[in-house]
């Protein structure tokens, strides 16, 4: 009886916790990060206060289970199948675009915590680690296309940088005018950008990729 007494009370204990997290989520994808309070998802929850204060003993805490969520969350997403090549980068620099709900919310939800994590020395740091691993593995794609001959030689992190930086101003473009950088318009733009990158200098661009 003991034995079975304590499974339930875990059991009751790890699904009241995926409650929480589910309402955390739904108030970052309806406020963002600014909106994050522990009243605002003891709301969501139906639940006081006090009851997420057994979880989250303070703000911060809450924070740090948002950004390990939208990780999570982030990482869980479908993904397109890379290729080889040019193909390859073009893929995951779709990824990165609000070309769906999904996608879109969870841009929503990293653009908006990047006041908090610029607020928070650590968070900055840890951030600035997120993005220079994100460049290098751009990199890594932009050197195997030079290597296939689909890109002019050039500095892959260079090239990287430069691609990273698009696309995320693309994704600000198209959360705040979303009627016109539509899911179309982005991938349209982003081949453009491609077949800049793929044109020998001194050269016009070819025809956007398929």
């Amino acid at each position: 009886m003991y034995r079975s007494s304590m499974a339930r009370t875990k059991g009751d204990h790890e699904a009241r916790r995926r409650d929480v997290s589910e309402a955390v989520w739904r108030v970052l994808a309806a406020h963002g990060f600014d909106g994050l309070t522990l009243r605002a998802v003891a709301t969501e929850l139906g639940a006081t206060t006090g009851l997420l204060t057994h979880y989250f003993p303070a703000k911060r805490d809450l924070v740090a289970h948002a950004l390990e969520l939208l990780e999570q969350r982030t990482d869980a997403r479908p993904r397109r199948t890379p290729g080889q090549g040019l193909a390859a980068l073009r893929s995951v620099l779709l990824d990165i675009l609000p070309l769906t709900p999904d996608a879109t919310a969870s841009n929503r939800i990293w653009v908006s915590s990047w006041d908090t994590a610029l607020a928070d020395p650590a968070l900055t740091e840890d951030y600035a680690g997120k993005y220079g691993r994100s460049r290098d593995r751009l990199a890594e794609r932009v050197a195997a296309a030079q290597a296939l001959g689909e890109l002019p030689p050039g500095d892959p992190a260079g090239i990287a940088a430069g691609a990273q930086s698009f696309v995320l101003g693309l994704v600000v473009q198209a959360l705040f005018a979303p009627a016109e950088f539509t899911p179309e318009r982005q991938i349209q733009l982003l081949d453009t950008y491609l077949a800049g990158l793929a044109a020998p200098r001194g050269t016009t661009p070819a025809a956007p990729l398929p």
